[in-house]
């Protein structure tokens, strides 16, 4: 489950080759979001992780800013949450296409002509 917390900082941070403190300054900014135990001990899950690693791509790879980093993730999540959206509707369209059709085959009676005996000569 990708969304499952499960690595504290030091770990993530080791994970994606960063410092906990860089970690911490992205949570700051709102580019990634650990769960929180009770205690308040950030867990990241495997989704965080491979966020942080598009970060890290993003900053190191492409050149972006922290301000790019933010709009490209801001982008990105929008359009998983329509892809989602499109998903479920076309889920509920598949649906009710469906009950229409069963209710056609239970309305639909076929037609069979009358057979007339053939006319004797």
């Amino acid at each position: 489950m990708p969304d499952r917390p499960r690595y504290m900082i030091s770990v993530a941070a080791e994970l994606v080759g960063m410092h906990p403190q860089t970690l911490r300054l992205y949570e700051a900014k709102g580019l990634v979001r650990p769960a929180r135990t009770p205690g308040g001990t950030r867990l990241y899950s495997d989704a965080d992780v491979d966020r942080l690693r598009l970060v890290q791509h993003l900053t190191t790879q492409l050149g972006l800013n922290l301000a790019g980093v933010e709009h490209v993730l801001r982008l990105r999540d929008e359009l998983e949450r329509l892809q989602g959206r499109m998903e479920r509707l076309e889920r509920e369209l598949r649906a009710e296409i469906a009950a229409v059709h069963r209710s056609y085959k239970r309305e639909v009676v076929v037609y069979r002509p009358a057979q007339h005996p053939a006319p004797r000569s």
